[in-house]
């Protein structure tokens, strides 16, 4: 159960946690879009400001050099015509161009041509004052001060480019910095992204973790080791799986418990069936008809499949909880004729001739795990196998692993049934010949011993009987001494065989 400390340090809920992830990852993309605001806006200021001064100053340029214009041409006039309406004319144009000559000073303070314009409007300034004479002398003056008009008016159009020189320069200044508060806001997004991904996923992973351990054997030491930490309503979705697994647990334990009794329950009394209809086939309470002999055979046989298929029974649910493996360097066809001597009279019942490779062929394997494949697979020859039929047991070694197939004729394994063969309790569409039914749990038990020693089992293709299933098994690595570099036996194959029937 977690404890008030770590619930404090967590969010209460996972939309909690949603949210502030929302909200903190949003907050770098946040600030950079306000700078980004901000240095727009200020780069517009500036772009509008320097519009609207170019325009002004360029415009005054141009008033600048349309008043000198009209003072050198209404001086020239005035020269001709000697009327005293010209000279008024020209000291208000003269009085308008000192003045924007102040204003665009501003601008150009240390232009040297402003100056001189300075100068020559002082100069200027006295020819209504001077005779005819003087004036027309003087009228060469206005030449030098176009000139400089001029030369003022290209100033204030560099001054301009300059200036917006300088903008463009700022403005790429600004774009250089918001590519790197954009590069790394958005990293600072992306970690915070999967820092906030990982407090969600974290939980998740080991609810997952937990139903795992639960759906599989061995997982409750590694479910309990780590407390799950995260949003409220996954700790308590932890706690619930925990509760669940106490429960499955006990669950399990009653029938661990339930099989262990009933095994025993059922085992005693048909061993007395047994018994008993063993001693009445040999006479000891009178003699037998031959119609009570079938009828003792009958019983005899059914009890015999009844012990089976508890066993098998048994065997499933022990493979399912113990998994411990002793691994040794036995000769396979030694197990294999131990597993045939069990079915020896069921297989003479149906007249099969069984065909057996040849020993000895040494591989290092589970004697027990081993031995339980084949009888499954033999007692499947045997139920659903054609009477007066074959049985094929044939073994092979390749560089890494061993080889056994077991081969029966009679009715092939239909398409619908191979992709479920395997699984438990699963009776396919073809029927068992016998009294009793099967449990279906045969093959299931077989392929997991295959799986517990790392091996597999599976239906085959077989060019002349109808059935074939093939057990591979790998030379267990630990088993492997130093300085061997072939342990494996000589090869076994499928002409290596001697007819048992």
């Amino acid at each position: 159960m977690t404890t008030a400390v770590t619930r404090r340090w967590r969010p209460r809920s996972l939309l909690q946690l949603v949210l502030l992830a929302f909200l903190v990852v949003m907050l770098p993309l946040a600030v950079l879009m306000i700078q980004a605001g901000q240095a727009l806006s200020e780069l517009s200021r500036l772009a509008d400001v320097s519009a609207r001064q170019a325009v002004e100053e360029t415009r005054r340029a141009r008033s600048l050099g349309a008043l000198a214009l009209e003072m050198e041409r209404g001086a020239r006039q005035y020269a001709v015509v000697e009327q005293e309406g010209l000279l008024d004319i020209f000291d208000e144009r003269l009085a308008e161009f000192r003045q924007l000559l102040a204003q665009q000073r501003r601008l150009l303070p240390d232009d040297p041509h402003v100056a001189a314009l300075e100068e020559a409007l002082d100069g200027l300034a006295e020819l209504p004052d001077l005779p005819l004479e003087a004036f027309k002398a003087r009228l060469e003056d206005f030449l030098p001060f176009a000139e400089h008009t001029e030369a003022m008016r290209q100033a204030t159009n560099r001054r301009i480019d300059e200036r917006i020189d300088a903008i463009s320069a700022r403005a790429e200044d600004v774009q250089i910095r918001l590519w790197w508060q954009t590069a790394a806001l958005v990293s600072a997004s992306l970690v915070l992204m999967l820092l906030f991904t990982r407090l969600i996923i974290h939980p998740i992973r080991q609810l997952e973790g937990r139903i795992l351990g639960i759906g599989s054997l061995g997982g409750d030491t590694e479910r309990h080791q780590s407390p799950l930490k995260g949003p409220a309503e996954l700790v308590t979705l932890g706690e619930r799986l925990d509760w669940l697994a106490s429960r499955l647990d006990d669950l399990e334990a009653q029938k661990q418990q339930f099989l262990r009794h009933m095994s025993h329950e059922l085992k005693t009394p048909l061993a007395s069936v047994r018994e008993g209809s063993s001693l009445l086939a040999d006479g000891v309470a009178g003699e037998v008809t031959p119609r009570q002999r079938e009828i003792l055979d009958l019983i005899d046989t059914s009890g015999r499949e009844l012990q089976q298929l508890i066993e098998q029974l048994l065997d499933y649910n022990l493979l399912k909880h113990s998994r411990q493996l002793d691994i040794a360097r036995l000769d396979v066809a030694t197990v294999v004729k131990e597993v045939l001597a069990k079915h020896r009279l069921a297989l003479d019942n149906k007249e099969m001739r069984v065909s057996c490779f040849h020993g000895p062929l040494t591989w290092a394997l589970d004697a027990t795990a081993t031995a339980r494949v084949l009888d499954n697979l033999i007692s499947n020859a045997v139920a659903y196998g054609e009477d007066g039929g074959e049985l094929e047991i044939r073994a092979r070694t390749l560089p890494d692993r061993l080889v056994i197939e077991v081969a029966n004729s009679g009715e092939p394994i239909v398409e619908e049934d191979r992709e479920r063969l395997f699984e438990a309790f699963y009776q396919g569409r073809v029927r068992r010949k016998g009294p009793l039914k099967g449990s279906g749990i045969g093959l299931s038990v077989a392929a997991d011993c295959a799986r517990l020693q790392q091996g597999r089992l599976e239906l085959v293709d077989d060019p002349r009987l109808a059935v074939c299933f093939r057990l591979t098994l790998p030379w267990p690595t630990p088993l492997l001494e130093p300085g061997d570099p072939n342990p494996q036996p000589a090869l076994a194959g499928n002409d290596a065989t001697k007819d048992l029937s």
